[in-house]
Order: structure tokens, then C-alpha cells, then sequence
């Protein structure tokens, strides 16, 4: 067995190194193809690439990859040393996007220049160049990523991403979007939120099904990211590559199933993306802007781990050919380990990548496209299951500051066996007293499923026989209920977190100008080792990107923690908020003594909630405006447990405030409306721009058995709807996120089918209705939602709808069945026409066989195209050929001439000879469907008994150009009296979802009559009415082909 997996291992490597040299010659032969490759022949290059290539180019085709001295104009980049700020690298547009230009009007006092040796602090403000600072200084730089920075010079913000290498840390600078702030100030922590979203059905799908979750990623990921195509893509052991998953715009091609060669995505470029595992392009055409770099480096920059690094050609032109004009591709990484092979050692493997594919640019967010990167795919305990096993740990463990095992059930944890088998492992690690970071892990068999083993554990084999499955059964046998052991690495991992955490902490106290707020990790929970960075990053930055206001003060009641949300609604910067007092400087008198007893109560331990309070602001615009924030007061702690300070943790109402004053002075008593105990008010939650819960009234509390103290602030997608309220399903998560984020979007919905389990258990069904809500400004500011319950009568107006729906249904299947059971009859009728055809026949014979042979063309063109839809938007295609108007007149009289008979009409003909050999050119079969329509139905109205029809035609002859001359021809459809009911002709221009057959008849009648270039009017006059319809039709060139 040992030999054997040796020997895989051997394979896969000689041909990874192989394959390196297949690219390296493609690449070669792409660079002296010509411009942009177009004369480069990649199936003939596949072909011949088993010649041998000399080490020098395989190095320079490396090089070209990680150090090709472009990147992507969707944002600019700057090289730094890192001890001096000096700039030693820029791509050639930063000084344009930075408003460093030439034609900026210089500072004669300090003119801000970017060149090479300029120190790059001075081209961002103060705070900016504090918050790189910082960065610079921190042993992760990239668990501080993105940094939101500002130019000096333009004022514009930028996502600074940052990385280290070789030669110091590159800054890779995008332009964010400051009209959207849910993608703006919030940074990751906002990413990581709407991600789990997003994804949170990933969690309840069954273990094991491959399949099953790569399906919902890929529907996950488009309705997260927004892109046309979003795909699964699988790396075979030939190192070729196959789309297992897909989840695309309707109008595309399908890609699922396809398989692609291995030179596709290069072995280098497969490298990059265990390095760099989210890679976006916006735009392949673009053309790469040039990275200008310092005369004393030895090499070209590496830009491996750089958001903006630009495509290769070879790849931007594959992207072009495919259609895909900007993309974005995620690594699936997995735990690649062989115990045998590797003595234990984990390694990890490029399962495949997660693909999306967009038909025009497009440029995600840093924050939102990397919220794809974190997709929690384990399994954790239960809260109350977590409550006990820290029970457990401080009983048994107490004088330890962490704990590790591969079995819980060996370290004496008594609760092991009702964990199962999702959890076995486990790592633990004591931040604070009642604080800690846990870990888990499943036992070994599943992580080997998971890991890509083809052979089931439930499987059976001979046990009477030596065949290497026995072997492989017994070995699940002895690691039942143990997990993988947890290495040195992730050990160090687990440890460095814990020092970095508590170090935190104990800053709050030492730290002279920021105060580090004590944030409470009792909520959070982790799904392994891989997440660690996404936890780190959280707690570095919780203060400076929260989307909240967040300020803490020491025991004086004196600032010492200023958020940039804080700074942003109150217009004092983190400088000159330090020191001040909250109560006397920031707040207003009115609500000074309130402040005083939040602050009183925090200092003794007591932490009040959800507490308003008006600030003051500062600055030439703001001034005097006051700004009214919701605030939960918190005892800031220092490792020893003392109490410090307070820190308050807000939430801006200022909006919702002076709406909800408006509102209450036009309206009256908002509150006594909305919590008002009578059964007529309807359960109604209130979510603002970020989902969050800002309103709960007395029917909800009733509903669910949440009060509203405990709901309030809290998330609706997740939170509130997911944890207190349960949902029931795997996509009723989703399907609800959808919903509120489309009524904050300004798509409202109506009577949406909802269903949760109460406080209690009870399964509640409701229909949600979710409108958007705007302040005074006509801004949408969040979403107000309804809930319907669904009482007795509701659930049979339900019942009667799906009843409605089936019937609908099955008379869908029986036209077609009809459609399709009806074409051999007539079928056998057109050739026993055809048999006519051939025989010897009078004039009026063969007039009476071509008026059959036209109703029988006509009849088989409205079986065959069926898609109302096409009509409706007038996509429907047409079938032009030259023909007798003539024909056509003879075939619509004959389709009502039983029907004259029975109501004892008479047709009066008002036809010109000429008519009859007339030819012109159009779809000869739907000018007779719409032509013996509006005929048939004014045989139907006219009035009987010495009742009469009159079809009258009038042609005219109009030369367009030279050589192009055109048909006008006038019918005018005429009987006496009343004609058409009037819900009739409603139904033919307007139309409902309840009209007649008859009005569905015309509408779609009139819809055709436009795609044919023509019109039609109904003139109703004193004695009679009539239809008047004008078309316009070609006369066909001399000897031009009958079919178009």
C-alpha cells in the first residue's frame, strides 16, 4: 500500500512538472503569434507541445506570469520600502486616480508629487497615513485588509490592500464606492455578513453530497456576486479540467459537463491561486497600464499575491473568444493529505475553482467578491452542547490555557457520544475568563469522503479475501469517533490567535491615543483552521470598519476610542474627539443626565440597553445639526477583569427619527397604531438599509413569543429569522434574504409564501408582504414588512389557488396534447389534397384545392408556433414567401362561409379584379390567421335575419426608391348594427389576465398584424361599425427567390 500511494504521489508530481513545460511552450508559441495571437492556432500548439523546451524559456515564462510588470487599470498600485514610506514602484495611472495631476493647482506651501522616493504617506490625509501606519507595524499586514483611505489631493476613497514581498509591501489601491455604504466603511466585517448569508443553506445540506453543494455555490455566489455565468470547476488527476456545476443567465450557452484540456489553466497560474485564491478581471480588453519601478531593483516586481496584477495575453484573448469579458475565480482548496505517502503531514491541494463569467465588465467590491472566499462548510455543536462542554473544560481543565484532541470521547468528555460522529476533534483556546475560540473536526472517515476517496465506508467487501478495500475498511474501524490529529502548524496558528486576542485586550488599558474596545466573542463561532485569518481580520479592524458608531471613554467619562462611523456622523475627527468629554462636550444638555447614568451603571457592571441619545456635530455644514444614536453601553475590562471605561456601541436613527417625527405629526400616534393589541393590526417587523431589525410590534411579539427588547437591533436574515425564529427548509433562508434585500432595493413583494417555528416550536405559516421605506428625501432607507396569517379562510383561498393552478396545468397538457395529436389527421388531409393536385382539374377546382391547401398551411402554422410569449414581445419569426394576395382573400371567405350559413348572412364582396394576381411578398400563412379572425368575429356579432357582411379591399401602389415598390392595401370588415361587444374590444387593445378566448383571439391577432407592418382600428358609427385594416406588403423583384 505504502509503495503504491508513493508512487501516485510520484505520478501526479512528474506530471504537474510536465505540464509546466506544455505551458511554457504554448506561451511561447502564443508570444510570436503576432498581435493579440490572432494568427496563433492553439489546437495545432496543444498538439506539438511534447517537444522538450529549453530551461531558459520555461524560467522566462514563469517570470512573464509572476513578475510581468502590468496591472489592471481598474486600480492603481504603489511599491513601498517598508521601513522608510519611500516609494520605490507605481503603476503609471495612480497619479490620475490620486488627482495627482499636472493640471492640479499646486500648494506652494507643500506640493504633493509621486515619483519614486516620495514618501507615500504625504499623498493621503492625516488619518489615512495613520491607519497605513499602523498597518506597516503589524506582524499579518494582510489580516488588516482592505485599509479605507483617502487621497489628499482629490478626497476620493480607496480600498488600500496590502502584502508584503521581496523587496517591501505592495499597495494596491481601488476606487470604492462611496454611494454605497454597505460595501464602503463596513469593509470585511459587511463582506463576511452578507457572505454567510448568502451561503447559510450551505450549512444544513447533508454531508458527503459533492454534488449537492456545488450546485448551491454556484447559485449562492451569482445572486451574492451579480455575474451572467458563475461555474464549479473540477481538476481531474490528468490535470484536466471539467465544469461539474453551473449556474447561469438564461440566454447562455450551457458549459456544465464540458471538459477542457490542462493547458487551459496553466500550472503557474494554478500555483498563483494557492497563493492569491480570489482573482478577478474586469474587463479583458482593457489595455494594462505599466508598473514604473525604482532604476536599483534587480527584477521586475512580483506581483503574485496583487489584486490588480494584469492577464496574460494569452488568457485575456481566451476570455475574449469565450464571450466572457470580465470574470472571477475562486480556489476550492482542500485537505489533500495521504497519510502514508506524506508521514502524516497535511498538504493542500487545488481541488478546482469556483469560475464566474460576465458578458460585459464588470468590477465587484474587495470586500464583497472576498466574502466568497469564506464558506463555512463544517459542522459545530449546538449553543447549549458549547455551554456545556466549557463546563466541562473549567471543571476538568481550569488550570490549562488551552486544550487539544483528535477524540473527545478519550479525554473523558462525558457528552462525546450524543456529538455523533459530525464532531470528534477538538481545539480549544482560553482568551479571557468567560471567552474562548474553538475548534472542531469530524471524524477521520468522513474528511477522507470529503477528500476524494472513491470508496464509501459503508461499503462492503470479502472479508475472506486480501484485496486492499479490507485494509482500508479496517482503518476506518480503529479511527471510529477520532478525528484527524491536529498538526504543529495549526497548533501555532491556534496559539498565535490567542496571543494576539489577549494582547488586545490588555492595550485597552496602556493605549494613550486609541482605545481598543473589549469585543465579546460569545456569538462567534468558528468552522476550522482555514477561517483563522477571517477571524483575525474581524477582530483587528472591529472598531475602525464597523458600520456602526462606536466610541468608548475611560473612568473620567473622557473620549479615548473614536470610530471612523463616529467620526463620520459627528464631523470631529479621532484627533480632536480624544480627550473630550462625552457628557459635557458631545451631548446635549437634555441628555446629559441620561448619559451620566448609562455611564454610572456601566462603571459598576450593569450594561444598559439600547438607550437613545443626541449628540452634537461639528463642522461649517453640520453645524448645530444634532444626530440621534442608539446606543448599547458596555464595561470595557482589562485582562485582570477591572473595569476601565465604557464603551457604547450605536446605532445612527438620525433618519428613521425625523421621518418617524414627520410621520407621527401627519399621522398621529405611530407607536399606538403599530403595538396597539387589536387583533385588526397586523404583525409588522421594520428592517433598516442593512437588515438589521429597528422595529418589532406587539402582534410579532404575540406571533413568535420574541419581545421586541430582545429582537430589537439584531439582523432579520440570520439572526432573527434563522436562529431565534427557525426556518424550515435549506433555501428559506435565502429565498427570504432575497426578498428584503429586493424590497430595500425598491422591488417590492407581495403575499410572499413565509414559514418559521416560534419561541415554542410551533410551525407558523404567513404570507409576507415587504414594501420599501423612505425618509422625507424620497430615499430608501430599509423595508417595512407585513405578515399575513394564514387563518382558516386564507388557507382555503390558498387551496382554491392551487386547485386554480392545477387546473391551469392540466389544460395546459391537454392543448398539447391536442397540438400535437392533431398533426397526422391533418397530415393525411394535405395529402390527399396533394393526390387531388395531380389529377386533371377544372379552374374552379383547382381554386377550391388551393383555399384548402392555404386554410391546411395556415392551420399547421399556428400548431407548430404555439409561444405566445415570441408574440407578445414581439420576437416571433415570420416566414416570407411570394404569393396571390388573391389566395389569401379566397382562403379567409371560405373560413366563414359555414358560419354565414348558419346565421343566414350575406357576404358582400367589394373586391377589384386585379387582386387576384397580385403577388407580393410577407408570411402568407398569418396574414390569413389575421385577416379570418377579424372576419369570423364580425360574421359572429352581426345581426341576423336579412343581416349582411361586406369585405371591401382597396390596393394602392407606393414606389419607396428605385426598384423597391410596396403594396398599400386597405380591408375594410363591415357589418350593420351594434357589432363588437365592448369588453370585447377592451380585451383587443388592452390587455387582463381575465379575458375572453375570443378577446385573446384578437389581441394576439392585432400583436401579429404589427409584426407584419400593419394596423388595425374598430369604427363603431350610428348604424353600422367596421374594422379598418391597413398593411403594407412588398411587391416582389423579378426574378428574386421565393423564400427568403
Amino acid at each position: 500500500m505504502r509503495a503504491s500511494h508513493t508512487h501516485h504521489q510520484a505520478d501526479s508530481i512528474s506530471k504537474a512538472i510536465a505540464q509546466y513545460t506544455v505551458d511554457a511552450r504554448l506561451h511561447a508559441v502564443f508570444e510570436q503569434s503576432g498581435e493579440s495571437g490572432k494568427s496563433f492556432d492553439y489546437s495545432q500548439s496543444v498538439k506539438t507541445t511534447t517537444q522538450s523546451v529549453p530551461e531558459q524559456q520555461i524560467t522566462a515564462y514563469l517570470s512573464k506570469i509572476q513578475r510581468g510588470g502590468h496591472i489592471q487599470p481598474f486600480g492603481c498600485m504603489i511599491a513601498v520600502d517598508e521601513p522608510s514610506f519611500r516609494i520605490i514602484a507605481y503603476s503609471e495611472n495612480a497619479r490620475e486616480m490620486l488627482g495627482i495631476t499636472p493640471q492640479s493647482v499646486p500648494n506652494l506651501e507643500r506640493i504633493e508629487v509621486l515619483t519614486i522616493g516620495t514618501d507615500v504617506r504625504t499623498l493621503f490625509t492625516p488619518s489615512s497615513a495613520v491607519l497605513l501606519e499602523k498597518a506597516f507595524a503589524a506582524r499579518e499586514i494582510t489580516l488588516l485588509n482592505p485599509v479605507w483611505i483617502h487621497s489628499k489631493n482629490s478626497g476620493k476613497p480607496f480600498y488600500a490592500i496590502l502584502h508584503r514581498i521581496d523587496v517591501g509591501i505592495v499597495i494596491d489601491l481601488e476606487p470604492a464606492r462611496t454611494e454605497d455604504p454597505a460595501l464602503s466603511i463596513a469593509g470585511a466585517v459587511q463582506s463576511q455578513k452578507l457572505a454567510v448569508r448568502a451561503i447559510s443553506e450551505l450549512q444544513s445540506l447533508p454531508g458527503g453530497d459533492i454534488k449537492l453543494l456545488c450546485d448551491t455555490v454556484v447559485e449562492s455566489v451569482r445572486q451574492l456576486t451579480g455575474y451572467h455565468r458563475v461555474m464549479v470547476y473540477k481538476f481531474h488527476e490528468d490535470e484536466h479540467g471539467e465544469v461539474v456545476a453551473e449556474s447561469k443567465r438564461p440566454d447562455l450557452d450551457p458549459y456544465i459537463g464540458l471538459h477542457y484540456p490542462a493547458t487551459d489553466i496553466p500550472q503557474a497560474s494554478r500555483f498563483l491561486f494557492k497563493q492569491n485564491r480570489v482573482r478577478m478581471i474586469v474587463d479583458c480588453h482593457a489595455t494594462p497600464v505599466r508598473v514604473v519601478q525604482d532604476d536599483g531593483l534587480m527584477q521586475p516586481l512580483c506581483l503574485v499575491g496583487s489584486t490588480l496584477r494584469a492577464p496574460h495575453g494569452c488568457h485575456a484573448q481566451y476570455m475574449a473568444n469565450m464571450g466572457s469579458i470580465a470574470s472571477l475565480a475562486m480556489a476550492v482548496i482542500i485537505n489533500g493529505n495521504d497519510d502514508e505517502a506524506t508521514g502524516g503531514r497535511n498538504t493542500m491541494r487545488l481541488w478546482g475553482l469556483v469560475v464566474c463569467h460576465h458578458t460585459s465588465a464588470r468590477c465587484i467590491p474587495f470586500p464583497l467578491r472576498y466574502a466568497c472566499k469564506y464558506y463555512p462548510l463544517g459542522v459545530t455543536p449546538s449553543e447549549a452542547q458549547i455551554k456545556d462542554i466549557v463546563e466541562w473544560l473549567l471543571a476538568f481543565h481550569g488550570d490549562s490555557t488551552g486544550l487539544s484532541t483528535d477524540s473527545l470521547s478519550d479525554a473523558g468528555y462525558p457528552g462525546a457520544a450524543s456529538l455523533g460522529d459530525a464532531v470528534c476533534g477538538m481545539a480549544v483556546a482560553y482568551i479571557t475568563k468567560r471567552d474562548f475560540l474553538f475548534w472542531f473536526r469530524s471524524h477521520t472517515a468522513k474528511e477522507i469522503k470529503w477528500g476524494g476517496a472513491k470508496h464509501h465506508p459503508e461499503d462492503k467487501d470479502d472479508g475472506q479475501r486480501m484485496h486492499p478495500r479490507s485494509s482500508f475498511k479496517a482503518f476506518l474501524e480503529v479511527v471510529k469517533s477520532r478525528s484527524l490529529p491536529w498538526d504543529n502548524a495549526e497548533m501555532d496558528a491556534i496559539h498565535s490567535l490567542q496571543l494576539i486576542l489577549r494582547d488586545s485586550f490588555k492595550d485597552a488599558e496602556a493605549s494613550n491615543s486609541k482605545a481598543v474596545v473589549h469585543a465579546q466573542l460569545g456569538g462567534l463561532e468558528l468552522q476550522g483552521v482555514d477561517e483563522l485569518s477571517s477571524v483575525a481580520r474581524e477582530m483587528v479592524r472591529l472598531i475602525e470598519t464597523a458600520t456602526a458608531p462606536i466610541l468608548a471613554v475611560d473612568v473620567e467619562g473622557r473620549i479615548n476610542g473614536w470610530n471612523a462611523k463616529a467620526a463620520e456622523l459627528t464631523g470631529l475627527s479621532v484627533e480632536e474627539a480624544m480627550g473630550k468629554s462625552l457628557v459635557h462636550d458631545l451631548v446635549y444638555e437634555e441628555y446629559q443626565e441620561t448619559v451620566d447614568r448609562l455611564l454610572s451603571h456601566a462603571l459598576q457592571g450593569e450594561e444598559d440597553k439600547n438607550v437613545e441619545i443626541k449628540m452634537r456635530t461639528f463642522g461649517l455644514e453640520d453645524h448645530k445639526k444634532a444626530i440621534y444614536v442608539v446606543v448599547n453601553a458596555c464595561s470595557s475590562k482589562d485582562y485582570m477583569n477591572n473595569i476601565v471605561g465604557v464603551c457604547f456601541v450605536g446605532q445612527d436613527v438620525t433618519g428613521q427619527k425625523v421621518v418617524m417625527d414627520k410621520f407621527i405629526h401627519i399621522q398621529g400616534d405611530y407607536k399606538a397604531i403599530v403595538h396597539s393589541p387589536n387583533p385588526l393590526i397586523p404583525p409588522i417587523f421594520v428592517s433598516d438599509e442593512n437588515t438589521c431589525c429597528l422595529e418589532w410590534n406587539t402582534a410579532m411579539e404575540k406571533l413568535t413569543g420574541w419581545p421586541r427588547g430582545e429582537i430589537i437591533g439584531k439582523m432579520l436574515v440570520g439572526e432573527v429569522f434563522g436562529s431565534c425564529c427557525r426556518l424550515k427548509g435549506p433555501d428559506a433562508l435565502t429565498k427570504f434574504m432575497i426578498v428584503l434585500h429586493s424590497a430595500i432595493g425598491g422591488q417590492e413583494a407581495d403575499k410572499f409564501p413565509f414559514a418559521f417555528f416560534d419561541r415554542n416550536g410551533k410551525f407558523v405559516q404567513a404570507l409576507l408582504t415587504a414594501n420599501k421605506r423612505v425618509n422625507m428625501e424620497g430615499q430608501i432607507v430599509g423595508a417595512f414588512c407585513f405578515l399575513q396569517i394564514a387563518t382558516p379562510e386564507l388557507q382555503q383561498a390558498l387551496r382554491v389557488q392551487r386547485q386554480q393552478e392545477k387546473k391551469c396545468f392540466a389544460r395546459m397538457k391537454e392543448l398539447t396534447y391536442i397540438c400535437q395529436e392533431i398533426k397526422s389527421p391533418l397530415n393525411g388531409i394535405r395529402f390527399t389534397t396533394s393526390l387531388f393536385e395531380s389529377t386533371e382539374l377544372t379552374e374552379n377546382q383547382k381554386q377550391f384545392i388551393e383555399t384548402s391547401v392555404a386554410c391546411e398551411k395556415q392551420m399547421l402554422k399556428i400548431i407548430r408556433d404555439v409561444d405566445l410569449e415570441s408574440i407578445e414581445d414581439g420576437s416571433m419569426e415570420l416566414e416570407k414567401a411570394e404569393f396571390f394576395l388573391g389566395s389569401v382573400i379566397n382562403a379567409v371567405v371560405s373560413q366563414v362561409i359555414l358560419l354565414l350559413r348558419e346565421r343566414n348572412l350575406q357576404l358582400i364582396r367589394d373586391i377589384p379584379e386585379e387582386i387576384k394576381t397580385l403577388a407580393v411578398y410577407g408570411d402568407q400563412a398569418r396574414i390569413q390567421q389575421v385577416l379570418a379572425d377579424f372576419l369570423l368575429n364580425m360574421v359572429r356579432y352581426a345581426p341576423t335575419g336579412e343581416g349582411w357582411v361586406e369585405i371591401h379591399v382597396r390596393p394602392s401602389l407606393k414606389q419607396i426608391s428605385e426598384g423597391v415598390t410596396i403594396v398599400h392595401t386597405e380591408f375594410r370588415m363591415v357589418c350593420p348594427g351594434e357589432g363588437l361587444p365592448p369588453e370585447l374590444v377592451q380585451d383587443m387593445f388592452h390587455s387582463s389576465r381575465w379575458m375572453t378566448q375570443e378577446g385573446l383571439g384578437l389581441s394576439m391577432c392585432r400583436k401579429i398584424l404589427k409584426l407584419l407592418n400593419g394596423e388595425v382600428q374598430y369604427i363603431r358609427e350610428s348604424e353600422r361599425c367596421y374594422f379598418l385594416i391597413t398593411l403594407e406588403l412588398p411587391v416582389p423583384r423579378t426574378g428574386s427567390k421565393n423564400e427568403d
